[in-house]
């Protein structure tokens, strides 16, 4: 007789919680009329509670679903992450979606569906699991790309983001079946075990799921070879969603991307890390040099976001305790930077105009010292200097990986952290030393605000006082 898996609904209460608050703003969205004021309240509402029910297992780790499903410290934490990430991306959306006029109804829905496709994904600690909160992610996110519907570069960059995210989503399941094939479960400990008995190690289809398994991870954070759609697809679609999917749709790739390499398969560690060692210097080398070379704020946002990536494979590589806990607080760093740099590129466009162009800052640091200052600092950040944010966040990370033994890898991804100065000062150099173009025309909207003060306190205070962050994302 066949033992039906143990299903412990309270460790699913923010999937649950938020699956309930994204069908109620879908059904008041039938009810009220213009005014859509009240979906941004229930939105909220809806990420808050969730946040708070993430705690409600507390003796971690506790696995349920037979195996499936696990809620420790590294899953609480990244739900923080990711309701903290929509709930600022819903914040940042509540002007733009009236000034660029997008329907609101449906695109607060999608943005919490996705929601709990991440947390899904960053709790799973089996592949099909994790398959099914990819495509929740990807799903989400194919529509919100092009939700601006009259714009074709939003139309294009959804579409080249759906055809080659489904091209990478044959990949991973390619990947996960041949893993299935070659040890006989999908869970993730059982595909540990079953590896540490060494009979399937010298299987040629176990090593190409491992790099089938890297292809289709490496699209989803945009790690080099697989970055190609994020600068077109970063550009097109709305600001806020850009934002959001540099963020919280990243985040949780990553988490997924941990769990199933240092979990399932350390065994394989001395095949995989060379792997991942390539691939994160090259990442981080094509990012910062990508970003050199443009002149657009979003796709050199979006090169950024490339060469980050490369940088956060480091903890993946690193692995251990330390290594996990470094990777949730340099994405709770990213989520700061990142939200207070795109929500002050929301608050320099306009309606028809979006002002993404370098040229379209020049002069700002004068005409507006206090968003000058707020960009500044957000770019010294993500360049790392101290004592900002990005510096405690790549510190940790390096740390971790020189505590392993990767000190050529360190030097590396330190190199490329100083080169990345040239673009983040270039930034700055045209808010400060460039003439303006004319006036300003700056719309200081209170919630768009708000997001960018939250992201330079953020910024700052995990820059000043990183001690009781960093002792919460210890396991």
């Amino acid at each position: 007789m066949i033992t039906p898996p143990e299903i412990d609904l309270i460790s699913l209460a923010p999937v649950l919680v938020l699956s309930v608050f994204t069908m109620l703003v879908m059904l008041i969205d039938l009810f009220v009329g213009k005014n859509k004021s009240i979906l941004v309240f229930v939105a909220l509402t809806g990420l808050l509670m969730a946040a708070v029910s993430s705690f409600a297992k507390t003796d971690w780790p506790v696995t349920s679903f037979g195996g499936s499903y696990v809620v420790d410290h590294m899953s609480v934490f990244f739900t923080m992450i990711f309701c903290l990430s929509s709930a600022l991306a819903i914040l940042l959306s509540v002007d733009y979606n009236r000034r660029e006029k997008i329907r609101v109804g449906e695109y607060y829905s999608l943005i919490l569906f996705c929601t709990v496709g991440m947390i899904i994904l960053a709790s799973s600690t089996d592949l099909i699991m994790i398959f099914l909160g990819i495509e929740i992610v990807s799903l989400c996110l194919y529509v919100l790309a092009g939700i601006r519907r009259g714009d074709v570069r939003s139309n294009e960059a959804a579409l080249k983001y759906f055809l080659l995210g489904a091209f990478a989503t044959g990949f991973l399941l390619y990947g996960m079946t041949l893993l299935y094939g070659s040890t006989g479960t999908t869970k993730l400990a059982g595909i540990a075990e079953a590896l540490s008995h060494g009979e399937v190690l010298s299987q040629p289809i176990l090593m190409m799921g491992v790099v089938l398994l890297v292809a289709g991870f490496g699209f989803k954070v945009a790690s080099v070879p697989f970055h190609m759609w994020t600068p077109d697809v970063y550009q097109g679609a709305p600001t806020p969603v850009t934002a959001f999917m540099a963020v919280g749709p990243k985040a949780a790739a990553f988490a997924a991307f941990f769990r199933v390499f240092t979990i399932a398969m350390p065994e394989l560690a001395p095949t995989w890390e060379m792997l991942l060692s390539i691939v994160a210097v090259i990442t981080m080398f094509v990012g910062n040099l990508g970003a050199i070379m443009q002149t657009n704020i979003k796709r050199l946002l979006a090169y950024s976001s490339i060469s980050h990536a490369g940088y956060i494979l480091i903890a993946i590589i690193a692995k251990g305790s330390l290594a996990s806990s470094a990777l949730v607080f340099y994405m709770l760093t990213y989520t700061f930077m990142t939200f207070g740099a795109f929500g002050i590129v929301i608050l320099l466009g306009r309606s028809g105009k979006e002002n993404l162009e370098l040229e379209d800052y020049s002069g700002l640091g004068f005409q507006a010292p206090l968003l000058g200052l707020a960009m500044s600092i957000f770019m010294l950040s993500l360049g790392g200097l101290p004592p900002l944010a990005g510096f405690v966040a790549k510190f940790y990370l390096f740390q971790a990986a020189l505590n392993e033994g990767y000190v050529v890898l360190v030097v590396l991804a330190v190199l490329n952290s100083a080169i990345s100065f040239y673009y983040y000062l270039r930034v700055i150099v045209f808010m400060y030393m460039k003439e303006p173009k004319g006036e300003f025309q700056i719309s200081l909207t209170p919630i768009t605000l708000l997001v960018i003060i939250i992201g330079v306190l953020g910024t700052i205070e995990l820059g000043l006082f990183p001690g009781p962050v960093i002792s919460l994302a210890q396991p």
